[in-house]
């Protein structure tokens, strides 16, 4: 329950811990039509390889056995169509996301794909997930569990609704561990990516939002700690590109 007062970040700036889950719809109804295009332009291409390493880490089976999938704060669609691919015809992915443009984003490219039979989207909040304890074989969330506003709620909610033996994968922005890199990183982050912002959306702000929301979020040794406190076990996480990314995991025994 709130507190009186409780206070959050958004991006630099402290405000309302009940106030930010609005504030955040705001920037991702203001990027959505343009989301996956600005992903591209701000990493170079490399969010694509970062996504691969963690459909390859999910491993999904080529079989027709059944497996669930639940995608949250997968708007686009983006993980779960690779998911999809990877897999056999047993598979189907439920996308979770707490904003409706982003959904219809992901619908329409479903159907462009022909993997509206295998990938579902679903309004709901990942601080209270619409579906039932124990009911997926594995969860995923890229780049969005650092606009949650209570992380360790979306973490207790991750363990409830997945299976004895599935797997939990979080792919977030870390911290850069090399020397030299940080300081490239930063400039390109602060100066650059908001204007690419303006010129692709018209929207500098949310940009310098989600820049500034990397730098607030927990070093990946502390994020790890708080999948554990959740209920997770076997926890661990690999960085990516010096440290840019990091892939987390845990287990749910």
């Amino acid at each position: 329950m709130t507190q009186p007062g409780e206070t959050t970040h958004f991006g630099f700036k402290d405000v309302a811990l009940d106030d930010k889950q609005t504030l955040v719809n705001d920037v991702f109804h203001s990027v959505a039509s343009r989301y996956d295009l600005m992903n591209d332009l701000m990493s170079g291409g490399l969010h694509r390889a970062w996504k691969n390493v963690m459909i390859t880490t999910l491993n999904p089976p080529r079989s027709d056995a059944p497996f669930a999938l639940l995608d949250v704060a997968g708007g686009t669609g983006d993980i779960s169509f690779r998911a999809a691919k990877a897999a056999g015809a047993g598979f189907n992915a439920t996308v979770c996301d707490i904003n409706s443009d982003m959904l219809s984003v992901g619908r329409e490219r479903a159907i462009a794909r022909h993997l509206d039979h295998q990938v579902s989207f679903i309004e709901g909040n990942a601080e209270a997930l619409p579906f039932p304890d124990k009911s997926y074989d594995a969860y995923t969330i890229a780049f969005g569990i650092r606009n949650v506003p209570r992380i360790d709620l979306a973490l207790k909610e991750a363990h409830r609704v997945l299976k004895p033996g599935s797997r939990f994968l979080c792919l977030e922005f870390s911290t850069v561990d090399v020397p030299g890199l940080a300081k490239i990183y930063d400039l390109f982050s602060f100066n650059v990516i908001p204007q690419i912002g303006r010129a692709v959306t018209g929207d500098a702000e949310s940009y310098q939002y989600l820049v500034e929301s990397i730098r607030k979020f927990p070093k990946p040794t502390v994020f790890a700690e708080m999948i554990r406190d959740a209920g997770f076990a076997r926890v661990s996480y690999q960085s990516l590109s010096g440290g840019i990314v990091a892939l987390h995991s845990g287990w749910r025994l």
